[in-house]
């Protein structure tokens, strides 16, 4: 057995939607060296959030004990599990008993283990295979080293959805987008990137992916509608079936064949904090000195006004005392980063729809 081997670093995760509803469960098995050697969500039926989280403690560990391991760090997000399992909290739940001794005795097999909880932003991967499952209603293997494979998700018989990335900045979640079509966990590819700003390093950072970049600067048209026109003849051009505004500073007139087909991301739960002049660090401090407890993002469809638009996705983080505008903004850019691919998986999927200016998830 490899040294590497020796010691494996799990990080799990598991939800439901309806508490009991829907499940999956999800973990990241990771060497001691940070190569990961397993990434996989689960789909597992109707169960409550509980259950879901052992589940996903219980094929975490099955998978280091066929891979041979002889000790284990597992990270959990749930409170409750991690005090369970360390013998802080007694487990009275007739429903859990039979899962926490399994996960006991797995456990047991290992010379030595330690489970430690953390918090919910440090678990973002293991949470975004949930999540993935969940949408998919299906298993979803991203890597498998442990078994003597790497594969991608499975893969899917559509067309994947053609996307027109608008920027303004250094390319932040355009890099992360990319890294879901990369890694088969989100059916699309990048149709054109349009940067409003020439010298940013989102531009570079396009290029250096290979990806057709252009650049469509306001100043360098007589009016909005010149600018919105060449922006508008550009995405036809790319045969764009979905426009995807990532620190997009421009406001543009959206011509009626893109109505409900331009998503922007705020970094903050709209409809509050919103409006023009509400963009970065500006949102961020707002919230800090509002007194709000939490914060986080919201993916909606544009309209011609500013972060108006039906609501797609929202994602919460907590806002902790002695907070500022930069470890606030890092702190929600960790929920962006899974709720942009959420939200285009959902309209890949054909799952969205708009009625009286609310989006309803379909199955």
């Amino acid at each position: 057995m490899s040294k590497k081997l020796e010691e494996v670093l799990i990080y799990t995760d598991g939800g439901s939607r309806g508490n009991p509803g829907p499940g999956a469960a999800g973990f990241v098995i990771n060497d001691n060296s940070g190569n990961k050697l397993a990434a996989k969500g689960l789909f597992i039926g109707k169960v409550t959030n509980n259950v879901a989280e052992y589940t996903a403690v219980i094929e975490a560990l099955k998978c280091a004990v066929n891979a041979g391991a002889r000790r284990v760090t597992v990270y959990s997000d749930s409170e409750l599990v991690v005090k369970q399992i360390n013998g802080q909290y007694r487990v009275k739940s007739p429903q859990l008993k039979p899962i926490f001794s399994q996960a006991q005795q797995l456990l047991s097999g290992f010379s030595s283990w330690k489970f430690v909880h953390v918090l919910r932003e440090k678990n973002a991967e293991a949470d975004r295979l949930v999540n993935m499952a969940l949408d998919t209603r299906e298993d979803v293997i991203v890597t498998d080293v442990l078994a003597g494979q790497k594969k991608k998700q499975k893969a899917k018989s559509t067309k994947p959805v053609r996307l027109g990335i608008l920027l303004s900045g250094g390319g932040r979640t355009l890099l992360n987008i990319l890294e879901y079509i990369n890694d088969g966990s989100l059916n699309a590819e990048v149709g054109v990137v349009i940067s409003s700003r020439s010298t940013v390093a989102g531009v570079e950072r396009s290029k250096k992916a290979g990806l057709d970049i252009k650049v469509i600067r306001k100043k360098d048209y007589p009016d909005v509608d010149a600018f919105s026109r060449q922006i508008e003849e550009q995405l036809v051009a790319a045969k764009v079936d979905l426009v995807i505004q990532a620190g997009w500073l421009c406001l543009w007139k959206i011509p009626e064949k893109y109505t409900n087909r331009v998503m922007n991301i705020h970094p903050a739960l709209l409809p509050g904090f919103g409006g023009q002049g509400m963009w970065g660090h500006h949102v961020h401090e707002s919230v800090i000195k509002s007194g709000c407890k939490v914060s986080g993002c919201t993916v909606h469809f544009c309209t011609n006004e500013y972060d108006e638009g039906p609501i797609i996705v929202q994602r919460c983080c907590e806002v902790k005392d002695g907070d500022t505008a930069d470890t606030l903004a890092a702190r929600v850019f960790e929920q962006e980063c899974i709720a942009y691919p959420e939200a285009i998986r959902l309209f890949e999927q054909g799952r969205i729809e708009v009625c009286d200016g609310r989006v309803r998830i379909g199955q």
